[in-house]
């Protein structure tokens, strides 16, 4: 029975493909020999700089081929990788940095001031540019043995998520729960090693666990895309005809510019033929621009909040869509079951709206270094008192039809998905309730201009929407900054005197 990520890599196209390529960045190519080398050789370093077992270990360097192999060695040295963005504020940065402790940071010689400004002293700075000066004979006995004291229920990484406080959250991820999502994957569909990924998200994504373990297990190619081809949808099309990629899995954000630009029938991406997206709601006449112009392709939608092991329903999109037909989340992936719940913690009927909750294997071990928050997130299943048994409460409203597809129907909290980012508005507000001159703050989601909207009470009329952006601006990446600033005399309250959040909502539509 496998115990760790890596026996993908080992039994796989380490063993069956090794002279071929694993991952293109830019106009490098490395096989998989080259990343299992490189990837031990830079492990036997870390140990030689930090011998542990079971600890975090962060990576701040700009999406490369190097993220991938810090993320192998971190993971051959039996120690936990947490990639991160180099594009984050400082402040953000040393706020994840304080909150999960790494015993060491990855990073280059070019960025290594940013993590000192951070907090992270220099004794647990190693630099990526240290794998160039290691002895070709570098001791890699050094690091066998070390995954037999891992087990299948300790974490493989912790993925950062905007948190309600203004600390992020960091999400642990175990060995267990992703073996068991890419078995579901490799069952599911046809994955070989024809497969050219074209990897657009972030690595610090959880998309990118799919992306490597794919790449690792059936010698699929990774072909690194620059992230500033995002903002250049035709230049994007072009990439992939270039590199001729066959596999995507996106956030909906991109595509729908694509789509509203007219692109698809003016580049065709004749070998495109798996496309995977989620991280939120893909409108269904984009979807169906899409799947028009790639009649030949297979697209599929997946769910799960980042406390899942990548996603836990899917629904692979044959049926033919109306425009403004709602598009399922579909079914649960196997050992994963999907509860609907009432405000009294009852299982809903069909086509009875409730709070979408998770349970099975795909569950995340939690909150790293937050024990209160994991237990009001991750709390005993109401529908079985007979033995412990854990589920992760979404917050997302959902309903079931009558032949189980489920459908999702909104949030039950304020947390929302901006351009395939997860974000708790609360932390947005407790940052502009810090700017001097601020005397009320609410924010809310502009969903149909899909905006984040503030809505502030400023003490003095010199506080512009400006002076906020910019002090924004120090604290949060962009795609957290509000793009709509409503400067109002009063906020709006309710009788019991709290802010009248639907109120404002409203006033949003009636601004329609």
């Amino acid at each position: 029975m496998q115990r760790n990520v890596l026996a993908y890599f080992e039994d796989g196209a380490a063993c069956h493909c090794p002279d071929k390529v694993a991952v293109v960045d830019g106009v490098r190519g490395l096989t998989f020999a080259d990343l299992q080398l490189s990837a031990k050789r830079f492990a036997t370093l870390l140990v030689s700089r930090a011998d542990v077992i079971g600890r975090p270990v962060a990576v701040y360097l700009p999406k490369s081929a190097e993220v991938i192999i810090a993320d192998l060695a971190i993971l051959y040295s039996g120690n936990i990788y947490t990639n991160l963005d180099v594009k984050s504020p400082p402040q953000r940065l040393a706020n994840i940095l304080s909150h999960i402790g790494p015993r060491l940071v990855v990073t280059s010689r070019s960025r290594s001031g940013e993590v000192l400004a951070a907090g992270i002293s220099e004794d647990k700075i190693l630099l990526i540019e240290d794998l160039e000066a290691l002895d070709s004979d570098a001791d890699i006995a050094a690091i066998e043995g070390r995954l037999e004291r891992v087990i299948d229920t300790d974490p493989v990484c912790i993925i950062n998520t905007s948190g309600s406080t203004g600390t992020p959250k960091g999400v642990a991820l175990s060995h267990r729960g992703t073996i068991d999502f890419m078995d579901w994957v490799f069952d599911t569909f046809e994955l070989n090693d024809s497969v050219v990924i074209g990897s657009l998200s972030p690595l610090y994504f959880d998309i990118y666990t799919l992306e490597l373990f794919v790449c690792l297990s059936k010698g699929a190619t990774i072909v690194l895309i620059p992230e500033q081809l995002a903002s250049f949808p035709a230049k994007l099309l072009e990439f992939l005809v270039e590199h001729r990629i066959t596999f995507l899995f996106w956030v909906p954000t991109v595509m729908v510019n694509i789509a509203n630009l007219g692109l698809l029938d003016k580049i065709a991406v004749p070998d495109l033929r798996t496309v995977f997206f989620a991280g939120e709601v893909f409108p269904t006449r984009h979807l169906n621009m899409w799947r028009r112009a790639l009649p030949q392709a297979q697209f599929v939608n997946l769910y799960g909040p980042i406390e899942i092991h990548v996603d836990c329903t899917y629904h692979v999109v044959k049926e033919e869509l109306a425009d403004d037909e709602p598009l399922s989340i579909g079914l649960p992936c196997r050992n994963t079951d999907i509860l609907i719940l009432n405000d009294d913690n009852h299982a809903c009927g069909t086509d009875e709206q409730g709070e979408l909750c998770v349970r099975g294997s795909s569950l995340a071990l939690g909150y790293w270094n937050d024990p209160e928050k994991t237990a009001r997130a991750f709390v005993q299943n109401p529908l079985n008192p007979h033995y412990p048994e854990l589920i992760y409460r979404t917050g997302d409203l959902a309903i079931r039809r009558a032949d189980g597809r489920i459908f999702l129907a909104g949030r039950k909290d304020y947390q929302i998905k901006h351009m395939g980012y997860r974000i708790e508005l609360p932390e947005i507000e407790h940052q502009v309730l810090g700017i001097p001159g601020i005397a009320n703050a609410c924010v809310v989601y502009d969903h149909p201009k899909k905006a984040i909207t503030l809505f502030y009470q400023p003490v003095a009329e010199d506080v512009s929407s400006a002076t906020i952006r910019q002090a924004l601006a120090e604290i949060f990446p962009k795609y957290m900054l509000p793009t709509a600033f409503h400067a109002m005399e009063r906020l709006p309250m309710n009788p019991n005197g709290k802010i009248d959040r639907n109120g404002l909502v409203q006033r949003l539509s009636g601004d329609a």
